[in-house]
């Protein structure tokens, strides 16, 4: 842990936790002293998670959950609540994304996009809010979107992600009398299991300009190992999911009189990915 902990005593949720955004994104609160509840439906991957930040002299819980269940993301934070007493930081960081044109997309994997990209981030902000009006916090409300939102071809996924970006808008206004913040990161291209349920092709063809050889099948997750590899050695066309934590962090330890509502956080070049 470092010295200086702006976050000590200060209870935060990371969705997504099991790896990529949301892994970098909870070990960094953790290190800023923040009591971290990681939530995923990988458990052993946040165990991992945990124990390294359990290892750095922090704390941490874990919660598995599919939030595409809106009760399950209120049991989260009623969770979160029981065992700390108080909830301070929400990152809905979870996110899912299937490729794909309209004219030939599966309406059960546009279901699943919605009901994870933009229900349970709904259900997020509003069992949040709730619970920090109750405990008195000075809140900090993080949606990670994507730099595809300001994008009006986007896709499918694309459209989920205009709509984190109005529902961020819109509860800003809702809470401007609260002292509870919300701020909107839209990361670029990212070193991160993303494009999991992309054409396998697509992802051998990224580890390939890497200079990583490894077996990809679609669906299934890439090493910490192997995303930290590709992120070291895609740098211009990649960010790294730390560059995404920094950005969460400056959020989250700005003054409650300050409001950051928007962020873009994306690489130096930029690459655009087919819908």
């Amino acid at each position: 842990m470092t010295n200086t902990l702006p976050l000590k005593d200060k209870t935060a949720i990371v969705t997504g936790a099991s790896s990529g955004m949301g892994r970098a994104i909870a070990l960094t609160l953790a290190n800023a002293g923040a009591y971290v509840f990681l939530c995923g439906r990988t458990r052993l991957a946040m165990q991992n998670n945990k124990q390294a930040i359990e290892d750095a002299g922090g704390k941490a819980e874990v919660v598995t959950a599919d939030i595409r269940d809106t009760k399950q993301v209120q049991q989260l934070v009623n969770t979160a609540v029981e065992i700390s007493g108080r909830l301070d930081i929400m990152v809905n960081c979870a996110g899912l994304s299937y490729s794909g044109s309209i004219v030939e997309g599966d309406p059960e994997k546009w279901r699943a996009m919605f009901e994870t990209n933009v229900l349970a981030l709904l259900a997020g902000c509003q069992a949040a809010v709730i619970a920090m009006r109750q405990c008195q916090a000075e809140g900090q409300i993080v949606n990670i979107s994507s730099v595809v939102a300001q994008r009006n071809n986007s896709g499918v996924y694309g459209a989920s992600k205009h709509a984190v970006n109005v529902i961020s808008s819109s509860l800003r206004d809702e809470l401007e009398n609260d002292t509870i913040r919300v701020t909107n990161v839209m990361p670029g291209a990212t070193a991160t299991n993303f494009a999991r349920h992309f054409d396998a092709e697509f992802t051998q063809t990224m580890l390939k300009m890497a200079g990583i050889e490894t077996e990809v099948t679609t669906g299934e997750h890439l090493s910490n190992d192997v995303l930290e590899q590709l992120a070291k050695n895609m740098k211009p066309l990649l960010c790294n999911p730390q560059d995404i934590a920094n950005a969460v962090f400056y959020a989250v330890t700005q003054p409650i009189e300050v409001n950051i509502a928007d962020i873009v956080v994306r690489p130096p070049k930029a690459m655009t990915v087919p819908h």
